[in-house]
């Protein structure tokens, strides 16, 4: 009887959420070839002068790489969209401006849809960690691993790492490797777009060459990578995020309590493609990017939600560790007493061990 209940609520909780975004989740071309003009478009018109501009007018060209790198930005939201199958009413028009975009973004379409549909599926579950995420482990599974993966750890959760490698592997690297456990149909997606990248990027040599590529691409890249990165890894590692196991984990409260509402400027809104409103986007990834606001300002069920400033996502980089039982991230110094009592020393003292060892 409990349990005939307790699944009647769940029914009708996701009944109720379910009819608070249905009428956001319509698609609509005339916007979608508006949004598509001032991302992809207007990314490769600010490419092309900028190529133009690079051997004799090189400090106007490099002015340009930030509101390229914006665009570039506001391309991989529509990229984004099309992954889901939300940017346009056509599936084949997702699929074709889908596999359009990815090859600007660099990446292989198919593959970045699976791995992100697993993360919506997933986001938020201690149980089902590691795909399509940022990596973030708890304190007890930090404690049980030797020194070198506690060091890599702390390396690949470090600001710098996260903001210097991190964009450059994200977007244009990282995508361009398989293994065995991906399914063909991701294989040959990697591979496809590899193939694709590489006649893209020689042609764009060709026509140019290799140094003009690397001083116009690269900036760009790198810029709109940071500001990917930042977005994407603060809109869930703040203190108080969502995190359950698979037994009492729920979709509705990973979306509601586990992504945060990132409340930006008019200028950062429109390069992100409102993707700071991920609240809206992780309970319905049918939601288009630009009807995102008007979902959150409209639906009762997104007034109390998470909300982050820009000095909160930056604040929340501090945060490394999971602790379960306080269900919340812990930084390094607040994680200490639980590590030291699971008998890992700290880097310091570790440190202090090793000059010793190595003076005898």
């Amino acid at each position: 009887m409990a349990d005939s209940t307790q699944q009647s609520e769940t029914s009708s909780a996701r009944a109720y959420w379910r009819e608070s975004v249905a009428r956001y989740e319509t698609p609509s071309w005339g916007r979608a070839l508006v949004d598509l003009t001032f991302s992809a478009f207007a990314y490769i018109a600010l490419m092309v002068t900028m190529y133009l501009l690079v051997d004799d007018h090189w400090w106007i060209g490099l002015a340009l790489a930030l509101p390229t790198a914006g665009f570039l930005l506001r391309t991989f939201i529509v990229f984004h969209d099309c992954g889901h199958g939300s940017f346009v009413p056509s599936h084949r028009g997702n699929l074709r401006i889908g596999r359009f975009t990815a090859l600007l973004v660099f990446q292989p379409f198919a593959n970045w849809r699976h791995n992100h549909a697993v993360h919506h599926g997933t986001s938020g579950d201690l149980d089902r960690r590691g795909q399509g995420d940022v990596e973030t482990i708890t304190v007890a599974e930090y404690a049980a691993r030797d020194w070198k993966g506690r060091l890599f750890y702390r390396g690949f959760r470090s600001p710098f790492v996260l903001f210097t490698i991190g964009p450059l592997w994200s977007l244009m690297f990282g995508p361009r490797f398989w293994n065995k456990n991906m399914r063909p149909r991701q294989i040959h997606s990697v591979q496809m777009t590899n193939v694709a990248v590489f006649l893209l990027v020689g042609a764009t040599m060709w026509a140019t060459s290799p140094l003009d590529w690397v001083l116009v691409q690269m900036p760009c890249a790198m810029l709109a990578g940071v500001g990917g990165v930042f977005l994407f890894y603060v809109q869930h590692q703040y203190e108080d995020a969502y995190w359950e196991t698979g037994e009492n984990w729920d979709y509705a409260d990973a979306a509601l309590k586990g992504s945060s509402y990132l409340k930006l400027s008019p200028v950062m809104r429109f390069f992100s493609g409102n993707i700071g409103l991920h609240h809206v986007h992780h309970l319905s990834a049918k939601i288009p990017n630009y009807n995102l606001q008007r979902a959150h300002q409209e639906s009762p069920i997104f007034a109390d939600v998470p909300i982050l400033t820009f000095a909160d996502g930056m604040k929340s980089l501090r945060l490394k560790l999971i602790d379960p039982d306080a269900g919340r991230l812990l930084t390094w110094r607040e994680a200490r007493p639980q590590l030291a009592a699971a008998g890992v020393p700290s880097f310091g003292d570790r440190f202090l061990k090793v000059l010793a060892s190595d003076s005898v």
